[in-house]
């Protein structure tokens, strides 16, 4: 069964730069608001913060940027949970475009659950919520990620 879009947005002029496509900083941007979808989906919204304190905290995003977006475009972003722990989750997000099939960005994103306070810690997800993402993992497996996340660095040339 195909996971429903978590996030749809028209792209704002201003987020185009002087190369006339989406500049880069706003792939974040959606990435993050994409994540907030995310949270909601999966039972971590407005209401579950306020009552728990708790929320998921971003400790790592690798995004590949794989097509333009245009000023013309409406970006659809999807996820898959590639897996989780007991306070973790580790997703895939793929940014596309409507009207094309090939992604126009890939990313991956590792998400820690935390119980905000004076000092903020790690905090096990409680057993509903650890529910909700093994299901949304489980409807989510098919989905294409793009390319996985890789080590960067500069290969030496002889």
């Amino acid at each position: 069964m195909p996971v429903q879009p978590l996030y749809r947005t028209p792209v704002d002029p201003q987020w185009i730069d002087y190369n006339g496509h989406l500049r880069d900083a706003y792939y974040g941007l959606i990435l993050s608001l994409a994540t907030d979808a995310l949270m909601d989906r999966l039972g971590m919204d407005a209401p579950y913060r306020e009552r728990t304190r708790c929320t998921l905290y971003t400790v790592e995003m690798h995004i590949h940027y794989l097509k333009e977006v245009h000023e013309s475009d409406v970006v659809v972003v999807n996820a898959a949970i590639l897996g989780s722990d007991t306070k973790r989750i580790h997703a895939a997000v793929r940014l596309g475009c409507e009207g094309r099939d090939e992604p126009a960005a890939a990313a991956e994103i590792m998400l820690l659950h935390i119980k905000q306070g004076d000092t903020p810690a790690v905090a096990p997800f409680p057993p509903d919520i650890a529910r909700a993402i093994e299901h949304f993992r489980e409807q989510s497996a098919g989905m294409p990620v793009g390319p996985g996340s890789r080590q960067m660095a500069l290969r030496s040339r002889p």
